[in-house]
């Protein structure tokens, strides 16, 4: 038993046929899709959570194209490695003639350096580079590099997807098919998994492996208890590392400054990276503080700024600040949800024109077609304010923001409503 491959490993998909989510990316008809089957794909970015498929896909990809498969971990290599791999690509690809696909793992913990040492392979066509990371590209991927790669997003798997793979292990794996598995409740698989089919595979090999000898049916409470008998400690390189990080967000979330910085401590423990920890309180501080507090986003960034020029250990004294501050700040997500609508609407609605009173009339023929006629300039009235339409039509009066519940955002909604009466219903 102890010597067996993880179920994981045992259960990845052999064909993309057998692989599960990312349908937006995979499914027939898709971009990438459509790609694979004319075998001439782009060097690209996998970009997406932990355990969504991303190492999977690569495989897949290289397979499907029936092309040379070279794979690299961004932990364990270096600028010789990553060079030693590029000549044998080079070298297979005279005898052969066929593009390589090389794959590297957590492409956003390499170097600049290290990444400088893939720009010539992927200009001259050495290589078809297919890099993993579960960080944003634009932060950790030199412009160099990533303007020569195609990002594609990869998401959670959903509920179902999750519960697709369960079914699938019990029935086709060579271990789990042989034993006798009643599942009676899911929710703690799914809710311990994350959307993470890596670590759903994990708790459900750990769960039956405690289940079987004793002909236990696995329940939701018998699921957390055999988790946390056996929780790995923090691991900044582990699964863990997006357990702490979520924490840590909804303690500031919930404005307890206690339990946010008890976190922060914990990450600083577990040697992660502060300007990790700095990206996530940026985003933090719009997406649940937003204006409710604007001081929340100056602080934050100021706080980016200083841990890149300070560096460590100093700078966890400016994280702890700016996390105590932004834990006990009043709250909106006002501005999130503005934005979520907003999209939403417009995925709806389609490409509204914009009013030709809005339009901006550069040329003579666009001053005859009335381009900007109606427009009333702000500033040249009292208050620096006139009614007028700004929506496209068809979404007149379609009201997007809604202040939240605080006091910032109150004086807010009593200026809108002043200006605006009952329009968008302030």
């Amino acid at each position: 038993m102890a010597t067996r491959i993880p179920l994981a490993e045992r259960l990845r998909p052999k064909s993309l046929a057998t692989y599960v989510g990312q349908q937006h990316l995979v499914g027939e008809g898709s971009i990438l899709y459509n790609a694979i089957k004319r075998k001439n794909i782009p060097s690209m970015i996998l970009w997406g959570p932990p355990g969504v498929g991303k190492t999977s896909l690569a495989n897949l990809i290289a397979k499907e194209l029936g092309r040379p498969f070279f794979s690299l971990s961004a932990i364990k290599s270096g600028v010789k490695e990553v060079r030693e791999i590029i000549e044998k690509a080079e070298q297979l690809m005279n005898f052969t003639q066929e593009q390589p696909v090389l794959f590297i793992d957590e492409i956003h913990r390499f170097s600049k350096s290290q990444q400088d040492s893939l720009l010539g392979a992927v200009e001259k066509g050495l290589v078809t580079l297919i890099g993993a990371t579960t960080e944003n590209p634009s932060f950790e991927v030199i412009s160099a590099l990533l303007s020569r790669c195609q990002v594609y997003v990869l998401e959670n798997l959903t509920e179902e997807e999750l519960k697709g793979i369960i079914h699938r292990a019990i029935k086709e794996d060579d271990f789990l098919k042989n034993d006798t598995i009643v599942i009676k409740e899911y929710d703690a698989l799914i809710r311990l998994s994350g959307g993470d089919a890596r670590k759903l595979l994990n708790v459900l090999e750990l769960v039956v492996d405690a289940a079987v000898p004793y002909n236990k049916a696995i329940t939701n409470d018998f699921v957390f208890a055999q988790v946390q008998q056996n929780m790995a400690r923090y691991d900044k390189t582990g699964e863990q590392h997006y357990d702490i990080i979520s924490a840590f967000i909804k303690s500031i979330r919930g404005s307890d400054p206690n339990a946010a910085v008890y976190w922060l401590a914990r990450m600083i423990e577990g040697g992660e990276d502060p300007s990790f920890i700095a990206r996530r309180l940026l985003i933090l501080a719009s997406e649940d503080i937003g204006n409710a507090n604007p001081n929340a986003l100056l602080l934050a960034n100021n706080c980016f700024q200083a841990v890149n020029v300070i560096g460590w250990p100093e700078s966890r004294i400016i994280l702890a600040q700016t996390v105590t501050y932004m834990a006990s700040s009043a709250k909106s997500n006002a501005a999130y949800e503005a934005i979520n609508q907003a999209q939403a609407l417009v995925k709806k609605t389609g490409d509204l024109s914009v009013p030709l009173q809005l339009r901006n009339a550069p040329t003579k023929l666009m001053k005859d077609l009335d381009y900007g006629l109606e427009y009333k300039y702000a500033h040249a009235y009292p208050g620096n304010f006139v009614e007028q339409e700004f929506m496209p039509p068809g979404i007149e009066g379609t009201c997007l923001y809604k202040p939240g519940k605080n006091a910032a955002e109150d004086k807010l909604r009593q200026a809108l409503q002043s200006k605006w009466k009952n329009k968008y219903g302030y």
